[in-house]
């Protein structure tokens, strides 16, 4: 049963204008999985596409009438008013709108004189005639239908008059929605409130507003619109969108509910705002954004030793609201900037206890500023980070091995082919063993090499591989010298985790990394024996 929001509209348009981003192109099973994910956040409305203009969006509606079950937002089908001098019965894409089979359909239309001169070349009576017309005819087919008004603000700054007439032909023809669109993103919040007041004024239909983010304020233009009388937002996720994308339909939720207090979507909703966000992403194929409001990674990360001193005494003194709202979680950097709160703050996270530790507390403090000094960082290691801290406690693991040495070598042969190959010497328990091992490159050989040696007396690391590898190259020294920083992303089939090595040379740099991965998975899954 869909949930038909009659005081307030939250309408995405991620299939449709988020889908013009650069470098995205969902196929139909995408658009369809994007559309389940939209309707677990609660949107009232989810604009699918361009039906008889786009066959793949054409495929998606037909598709989507069997395929596509929601509980909360009702699909839209997007299109364009008739042609000009075309009569509305025998426009073919206006027919497509309707064989689309959606409850409501999205037409724009020119609100501007200077588009509708120059692009659709009519006359502005035409233009009034072309959106009654079409409005009309689908009203009169069972359709809501909604009308964007494109160019609206470029439209009223050279004509003020000229959108309000658009606007209100929409609406004597059955539109429940005027959309207000800044289409070429370059308004500010003080200007879309005095335009969404004046217009306010003029008409009494349902107003809507649509904001590109050429600015860098699309969710702020939304939200000042919403204060000057509008009830109707568009937004896409994450904010995908042409140019600079639009406003984001996660913030834009996040901000109308915990800020306005408006309950634009159901309360169950709201704590599914980070998962959505990251799986959109994922289909999207765009690297999440770590530091996007209310739903990215960093949303609620905190480095500062002065904010961990305040937030160990109450949260709520540096977070903006409790990030379980919308689904995420606080996280402790421990950085070079990290004083004893951080570091206690962050045992906790990690599960550590530090109670009564107050010296190991200091000599971690004494120790990252030392290590971040050098080029390590601990804000993606948090596997390092705990193994650092637990070597400070009295009952610190011990090592998983003594190195006695290790070599890696990479041989090209004649043929292209490349072999690389590691060997390690390790003492485990008392026992000398060597282990050779070959792999895709050192780094690769050299982990295997070393899990043979150990795998033997810690089976759990059998299950253990390389998940992901990255270098950056730390130029700071100046001149021809410079540090390599490793972070190796590590997981056993169960849990993931990353760790972090730095060296001037990569394969010891990567190294201190594997070791400290291995010993990881040993210290998360104790085997039997032990």
């Amino acid at each position: 049963m869909t949930t038909d929001q009659t005081d307030f509209h939250v309408f995405d348009t991620t299939l449709r204008d988020g889908a013009q981003r650069e470098g995205v192109s969902y196929s139909v099973t995408d658009k369809l999985a994007v559309a389940r994910l939209l309707d677990e956040i609660g949107v009232g409305f989810i604009e699918g596409g361009w039906p008889g203009a786009m066959p793949k969006d054409t495929e998606f509606f037909s598709r989507a009438r069997t395929e596509l079950k929601l509980r909360h937002a009702q699909l839209v089908a997007f299109g364009a008013t008739r042609k000009a001098g075309v009569r509305v019965e025998e426009d073919l894409q206006v027919r497509a709108l309707l064989d689309a089979g959606t409850p409501v359909v999205c037409l724009v239309a020119k609100s501007d004189v200077r588009h509708v001169r120059e692009a659709l070349r009519t006359t502005l009576e035409e233009n009034l005639a072309m959106v009654a017309d079409t409005v009309a005819f689908l009203v009169a087919a069972g359709r809501r239908v909604f009308v964007d008004c494109e160019h609206f603000f470029d439209g009223h700054a050279t004509d003020p008059d000229y959108g309000v007439a658009v606007l209100q032909a929409a609406f004597d023809a059955g539109a429940e929605v005027g959309v207000l669109c800044d289409t070429n993103g370059g308004m500010l919040p003080s200007g879309v409130s005095r335009v969404v007041t004046d217009v306010r004024a003029r008409v009494s239909g349902r107003l809507g507003i649509h904001c590109q983010d050429d600015t860098g304020c699309a969710v702020a233009n939304s939200l000042a619109a919403v204060e000057a009388g509008v009830t109707h937002v568009q937004g896409t996720a994450n904010g995908y969108g042409e140019r600079a994308g639009n406003a984001d339909t996660f913030a834009l939720i996040g901000n109308l509910v915990t800020k306005m207090g408006l309950p634009v979507v159901p309360a169950e909703c709201l704590p599914e705002l980070q998962r959505v966000s990251h799986a959109i992403a994922e289909l999207a194929n765009i690297a999440p954004d770590d530091h996007q409001p209310f739903v990215g990674a960093s949303a609620f990360a905190h480095k500062a030793g002065l904010h961990a001193s305040a937030i160990k005494v109450s949260p709520e003194l540096y977070n903006h609201l409790d990030p379980a709202v919308v689904g995420n979680d606080m996280r402790i950097l421990v950085t070079e900037m990290a004083g004893r709160a951080s570091v206690e703050l962050k045992g906790r996270e990690l599960g550590v206890d530090l109670t009564g530790q107050s010296d190991a507390i200091g000599r971690v403090v004494d120790r990252v500023k030392v290590l971040e000094a050098d080029g390590w960082s601990f804000e993606a290691a948090d596997a390092s980070f705990e193994l650092l801290l637990r070597g400070q406690l009295p009952d610190a693991p011990a090592p998983l091995f003594e190195l006695e040495s290790y070599r890696t070598s990479v041989e090209h042969w004649g043929n292209g082919v490349v072999v690389s190959e590691a060997t390690v010497k390790v003492h485990v328990d008392g026992e000398r063993v060597i282990s050779t091992a070959e792999g895709n490159g050192p780094v690769n050989a050299l982990d295997n090499a070393l899990r043979q040696a150990l795998v033997h007396r810690y089976p759990q690391l059998a299950d253990v591989a390389l998940a992901d590898y990255k270098v950056r190259i730390l130029g700071w020294r100046g001149g021809t010298s410079a540090t390599t920083r490793v972070l190796v992303d590590t997981t056993d089939g169960v849990g993931e985790w990353t760790t972090v090595g730095v060296h001037a040379n990569i394969v010891e740099a990567s190294w201190h990394a594997l070791v400290d991965a291995m010993t990881y998975a040993v210290l998360r899954r104790p085997s039997t024996t032990d």
